[in-house]
């Protein structure tokens, strides 16, 4: 399964370690991802999905 999240669609992108000599070496940012079950406004029921945890927060507030 990828690493994305399945509401936002927010995924991993790519960049470079730096070390002191300035050496670059590819390495990846890949997003802070959890599975948690999320109520489905459509059907009402529970879902258990991958969501980034920025993406966790925004509905806690929006469910306040």
């Amino acid at each position: 399964m990828s690493r994305r999240c399945q509401i936002t669609g927010k995924k991993g992108s790519t960049g470079n370690n730096r070390s002191h000599a300035m050496n670059a070496t590819k390495r990846r940012f890949l997003p802070n991802l959890v599975t948690k079950k999320v109520l489905d406004p459509k059907t009402g029921r529970m879902k258990r999905m991958k969501i980034a945890t920025s993406t966790l927060r925004t509905l806690n507030k929006t469910m306040r």
